[in-house]
């Protein structure tokens, strides 16, 4: 298929597209801004479509997954929707506990017990926390994944096993 045929066939699934991102986002304008990012990202990785396979079900699968990424890294940065006339994001930023007193003192038990975790665990759990990636802290640490991951896991659980104050 060359590009020209490859253009043309992917603008042919443009009301198609706007009618299923608008199923997703309720939004006119949100709808379009999806199917414009499923394009881009389409054209962009043109080389990774195999010739002879079905071009609507391939961008469909754009279209959902660019949705999906979108609203995981929404719900990740606190932001939430204001359902005005005007349709604009606000981040939300709730209470915040940050510099009271009580939270002081959780702070500090909280990273004594931490500190008190096997250094083959804690490293690891404090990468991740400090927002590396599995593979990122795998590479510095000359682990497999699977070893990182585990490691992560059995932290978190000793960890929630000596928190039990900080439970809900």
């Amino acid at each position: 298929m060359t590009a020209i045929e490859f253009n043309n066939s992917l603008i042919g699934l443009k009301e198609g597209l706007e009618y299923f991102a608008y199923s997703l986002t309720s939004n006119k304008e949100d709808a379009k801004d999806l199917v414009q990012d499923t394009f881009l990202k389409a054209l962009t990785n043109r080389d990774k479509f195999q010739e002879n396979t079905n071009l609507k079900a391939w961008a469909y699968t754009i279209l959902r997954n660019t949705f999906i990424n979108k609203y995981r890294r929404a719900q990740k940065t606190g932001t939430v929707m204001d359902n005005t006339e005007d349709l604009y994001y606000m981040n939300f930023m709730g209470k915040s506990r940050y510099g009271m007193p009580e939270s002081e003192i959780s702070i500090k038990e909280i990273s004594k017990i931490i500190s008190t975790i096997g250094e083959d665990q804690r490293i690891p759990f404090e990468m991740q926390n400090a927002g590396y990636k599995y593979k990122e802290i795998a590479e510095q640490m000359d682990l497999s994944i699977g070893t990182v991951k585990s490691r992560i896991f059995f932290c978190r659980k000793k960890l929630m096993s000596q928190l039990n104050d900080y439970k809900n």
